[in-house]
């Protein structure tokens, strides 16, 4: 291990340890909380419900707060490809960051140099494919907008941890203003439901079709294309998303 971590446990996960064989899936989240002294207090309170395995601060301390075995309680209701209830086959990393709802901001150089220490080492633990390594707005895109269009996701691509596309950013842009035609929206609907993104998140909510649309292009976008995040579905996101399911 490359890294040392300090421990204030939380008291919410799973009494029941798991088998190390149903961790399969690698959650980023931001705290979403103004001061991170707030958020380490709300992630150990017991009145919370909420928890994670690992919260990584803004000087990039890494504490650990549930045992890796045990199901902490941190994705919430999620859905991915054929997955639901993500917790019971995942490992939860918060990340420090006052959020959308506040001053969302750029992750400090030193939290990302402790993403990369301490997701490779939960890879190569667990052999976490890189599809599975997802934000929250991956799985719960209905509720949730963490980690973010400023998680460093095209960096982590590039030290061999998750998912991106291989394309020529500036070329791609060319594309960003064209219209894609019925047909073509149908395609790219079929590819973000390949990537794994689920219309399942949203039985359970009053959102029209349309509505679901949007927010799914969103989750996408957050991801794959950072810098426009409008919810409108266009040749860029086309073209990216073919790229991905190829």
């Amino acid at each position: 291990m490359s890294f040392k971590t300090i421990l204030n446990y939380s008291p919410n996960f799973d009494e029941k340890k798991r088998d190390s064989k149903l961790i399969k899936f690698l959650i980023y989240h931001y705290t979403g909380m103004k001061k991170e002294s707030e958020a380490i207090n709300r992630l150990i309170d017991i009145k919370s419900e909420v928890s994670s395995h690992y919260l990584i601060k803004n000087n990039g301390e890494i504490i650990t707060l549930v045992p890796e075995l045990y199901i902490s309680w941190h994705a919430g209701v999620s859905f991915w490809k054929n997955y639901q209830s993500l917790n019971k086959n995942s490992i939860g990393i918060e990340i420090s960051n006052p959020g959308h709802n506040s001053k969302y901001k750029n992750f400090s150089k030193k939290q990302i140099k402790s993403i990369l220490s301490l997701s490779k080492f939960l890879i190569k633990k667990y052999k976490i494919k890189s599809q599975n390594i997802l934000g929250h707005s991956d799985i719960a895109p209905n509720r949730k907008k963490d980690p973010g269009e400023k998680f460093p996701w095209e960096f982590l691509f590039k030290n061999r941890i998750g998912l991106w596309h291989n394309l020529d950013k500036k070329k791609l842009i060319g594309y960003r203003t064209l219209k894609i035609n019925d047909l073509e929206k149908m395609l790219f609907y079929k590819n973000i439901l390949k990537i794994g993104y689920s219309e399942k998140n949203f039985k359970n909510f009053k959102f029209k079709g349309i509505q679901c649309k949007k927010i799914l292009i969103k989750a996408f976008q957050r991801r794959f294309r950072q810098d426009l995040v409008n919810g409108i579905a266009d040749q860029e996101c086309l073209i990216i998303s073919k790229n991905l399911v190829k």
